[in-house]
């Protein structure tokens, strides 16, 4: 057995089917799967349905966010997960097309990858340049998750009170910053 050492965030989100009978099971499936690739869960938010994004694209998605722990790297974490979501069918066709399951690291610890710059770059790109491009590394922490309700509603659940270690906000105070009929759309399915 592997020592834990660092406290992962791992958001889920599929709205897609694929090898399971909905959504909520590829999810269930992957939360599974995660001690196997060397995540110990060790908190699990409920299960959030929410609009597929960009508008249109898709069923609503369902999501959730876990915390974890793991004695891995950052980079063999997000391997693990790019495992899981091809073992769940999932292809990477489309960048924020519908998906089977999309597993993205969200943070580790108070960890910035690869650097500051890297970061801030990636943070600060307006939305139709995310739109047509994906960073060639791994970011850390992920630089949207700030913005994205169907992360930040789940991941309050579990961890309000983690602090982004480049805004210097909580999970809490980044989930007030949303917009309130944004927040609205976001519906909890399960305890």
């Amino acid at each position: 057995m592997f020592q834990l050492c660092n406290k992962v965030f791992v958001a889920l989100g599929a709205n897609l089917p694929g090898h399971r009978d909905n959504p909520s099971d590829q999810l269930l499936a992957a939360i599974r799967a995660l001690p196997d690739a060397g995540v110990q869960v060790l908190q699990q938010s409920s299960f959030y349905r929410t609009p597929s994004f960009p508008a249109g694209s898709g069923p609503d998605y369902v999501n959730a966010v876990v915390c974890g722990a793991t004695a891995r790297p950052p980079a063999e974490v997000l391997a693990a997960l790019h495992a899981i979501e091809a073992q769940a069918g999932r292809a990477r066709a489309q960048r924020w097309g519908a998906r089977v399951l999309d597993l993205d690291l969200l943070a580790m610890a108070d960890t910035i990858l690869p650097d500051i710059d890297t970061y801030r770059h990636w943070e600060a790109l307006p939305l139709d340049a995310q739109m047509r491009h994906s960073p060639d590394r791994l970011i850390l922490p992920h630089p949207r998750l700030h913005e994205r309700g169907f992360v930040l509603v789940p991941f309050n659940e579990i961890a309000p009170d983690w602090r982004h270690p480049v805004r210097g906000e909580t999970v809490a105070q980044m989930l007030a910053h949303l917009d309130q009929a944004e927040r609205a759309e976001i519906k909890r399915l399960s305890p």
